[in-house]
């Protein structure tokens, strides 16, 4: 599957991507730090990888459609994060992925549980 790290993300935590076999850049490889979010959606978007962000907005289904993209996950840590529990989060989420489709869809990935966004489907 192919991903694109936002820049908060480190290389620790796109080297878990890779190690599990995934296709994986960062805004930063793309030269778009500092980019608004529907730039960064758009490249996401145009290019098929899976948006991986800590950024809030991107929960916003109306603004950033899952159902038009390659996915978004959006990780939701605690007030006082640190760096073992985000890589447990990133390694449950990669386990999850190859039980269900994450492309279409938006994650919403914190300690203990997933929600996955269910979009209305059109008739």
């Amino acid at each position: 599957m192919k991903f694109e790290l936002d820049e908060n993300f480190g290389t620790r935590t796109s080297n878990i991507f890779k190690e599990a076999g995934h296709d994986v850049q960062t805004i930063l490889d793309e030269s778009l730090s500092g980019a608004s979010s529907q730039v960064f959606y758009s490249a996401c978007k145009k290019e098929g990888r899976c948006l991986v962000t800590f950024d809030l907005d991107f929960s916003d289904a109306t603004r950033f459609p899952p159902q038009t993209s390659g996915g978004i996950m959006v990780i939701r840590l605690p007030k006082t994060p640190n760096l073992s529990l985000l890589e447990a989060l990133i390694r449950e989420y990669l386990q999850a992925i190859q039980r269900n489709k994450m492309e279409g869809q938006l994650w919403n990935v914190e300690p203990g549980r997933i929600r996955i966004h269910q979009s209305n489907l059109e008739e």
